[in-house]
């Protein structure tokens, strides 16, 4: 697998993949790590209002099971990142909660997307030992967002057929809600 330290975007086919688990943690699954942190400090640094939390393998077209997790999502100046391979959801639990989310892969457009407020994740480290999470608040919606982009699965689907709950980030960092029948008309996310 060569190199790939290029964030993909929608239009591209490559975000609707599966992506395959991780058989052995290799010296090129380690680079693939490091290719996904520095991919989205690269992508953090061009922009004025948003922070990369995490990354899906996916996003720098390489399928497998790999998500990254900044360790400290409130602090920008945080450059450290836990790694998930292999992770999956073992429990949703909680409240459905209506939150904002956005995506490295998606320029500009948020959601108002409805998530469980608590689940516990099982995944390998960079070691290949197991280890268990239980995750809540945002950093449950993190890990669902993520483990979805290993299925294939965006957030814009977890919403698009609700006509208030795509928004548009502007210039200023303010979001501003968006026309639906105009995002539908004009196929921007799909």
């Amino acid at each position: 697998m060569e190199n790939k330290t290029e964030l993909i975007t929608l239009p591209n086919k490559h975000l609707r993949n599966t992506s395959t688990k991780v058989g052995l943690i290799t010296p090129q699954i380690k680079s693939i790590i490091e290719n996904m942190k520095n991919t989205t400090l690269k992508w953090e640094s061009s922009r004025d209002h948003e922070v990369g939390v995490a990354l899906a393998a996916i996003q720098i077209d390489v399928p497998l099971r790999i998500i990254i997790v900044r360790r400290d999502i409130e602090d920008k100046a945080d450059h450290t990142f836990d790694v998930f391979i292999n992770a999956e959801i073992t429990k949703s639990e909680g409240e459905i909660v209506e939150d904002y989310e956005g995506c490295l892969s998606i320029k500009d457009i948020y959601g108002k997307v409805p998530r469980y407020s608590r689940v516990k994740i099982k995944a390998l480290n960079e070691n290949g030992e197991q280890f268990r999470v239980t995750a809540e608040g945002f950093l449950a919606r993190i890990f669902q967002h993520e483990i979805d982009h290993t299925k294939g699965i965006l957030f814009i689907d977890h919403i698009k057929d609700d006509k208030s709950a795509f928004y548009k980030l502007e210039k200023d960092g303010d979001l501003t809600e968006m026309d639906y029948d105009n995002v539908k008309k004009n196929n921007i996310l799909w």
